[in-house]
């Protein structure tokens, strides 16, 4: 049994509001789950990066030779590098002295690039590194002494309230060295509805994802979780922008776990998840304050997302 899966669940559930953590939605089943979120009509915020990457590689790469040489390129959260591969493909054409070294928490993902992206990408060097962000970093510090550009895509930043996102780059900054690379992905605001659709699929993708880390902790934890009982509900704040994914218990029930019991009202929620909108504002503001440098900025056509480079001073 994972010890820290059920520490953190156990506390989640004990708070006054419950909360799980949303870093346990991917296991095979969730991943499987988000890769339908991202290719759903609704959900816009694939495609956006998706041509950001497919236009901007170019240009992206040329930065990351000039000034880096030779380099680690770190991808946290990797996923399935589906729009990665266009900056990995623009490096190996220019024969950069690089190796990608994707961290995710999802051991199949590594799996999965090291065995795919190499035929894919002939002459790409994958190290894959399985864990959380921050112990896989300091990792590659003892595998490697070379400068590095950490990629962190897709608005995962967002997934953290503003504080925490804070809280998390000073931390990124700390662990880097003056003159490694951060390219980081902003969801930016823009028409609520737009946002609130993105995370309320017609085809029910999204509700499934967050259900799925209830069935997850029924399997690897050994709770009883009736998922008939829960229903998905999404909220956006455009005055915050905030978007909130929950879970609502449907009835008065209990739910037993490692020999606990936790009790919910009728239409007591669970928070699973906030995927934080930012203005440009917002996003300097957040550079600023954890010391990064911006040296560029990357929109898609409609200006509805953003990849912000920074350099770390």
């Amino acid at each position: 049994m994972n010890e820290q899966f059920l520490n953190d669940v156990v506390t989640g559930l004990s708070a006054k509001t419950k909360k799980l953590n949303s870093k346990y939605f991917y296991d095979d089943e969730g991943d499987v789950l988000f890769q339908k979120i991202m290719q759903s009509e609704e959900y816009y915020l694939t495609d956006c990066e998706y041509e950001i990457f497919k236009g901007k590689s170019p240009a992206l790469a040329g930065v990351f030779i000039d000034q880096l040489k030779s380099f680690e390129l770190l991808e946290l959260g990797a996923g399935d590098a589906s729009k990665t591969k266009f900056l990995l493909e623009a490096l190996v054409n220019r024969k950069a002295d690089f190796t990608y070294m994707p961290i995710d928490i999802s051991g199949s993902m590594i799996t999965y690039l090291e065995d795919n992206l190499p035929s894919k990408i002939p002459g790409l060097k994958v190290t894959g590194l399985n864990g959380e962000y921050f112990p896989m970093l300091e990792k590659v510090k003892t595998i490697s002494s070379r400068k590095k550009a950490v990629l962190f895509l897709g608005g995962n930043i967002g997934n953290m309230d503003p504080d925490d996102a804070l809280a998390f780059c000073k931390q990124l900054h700390a662990s880097l060295n003056p003159g490694d690379y951060v390219l980081m992905g902003f969801d930016l605001r823009k028409n609520p509805h737009a946002i609130f659709n993105a995370y309320n699929d017609k085809a029910g993708y999204t509700k499934a994802f967050n259900l799925n880390l209830l069935k997850r902790i029924n399997n690897e934890l050994g709770a009883d979780f009736q998922l008939a009982d829960f229903e998905h509900y999404n909220s956006y704040d455009p005055l915050t922008g905030a978007c909130r994914s929950f879970l609502v218990s449907l009835k008065a029930q209990q739910v037993n776990l490692d020999g606990q019991a936790f009790h919910f009202k009728a239409n007591e929620v669970i928070d699973m998840e906030i995927s934080q909108k930012y203005s440009m504002e917002e996003i300097y503001d957040l550079g600023n304050q954890a010391n990064f440098e911006v040296v560029e900025t990357f929109f898609d056509s409609k200006e509805w997302f953003l990849d912000m480079l920074w350099k770390v001073t």
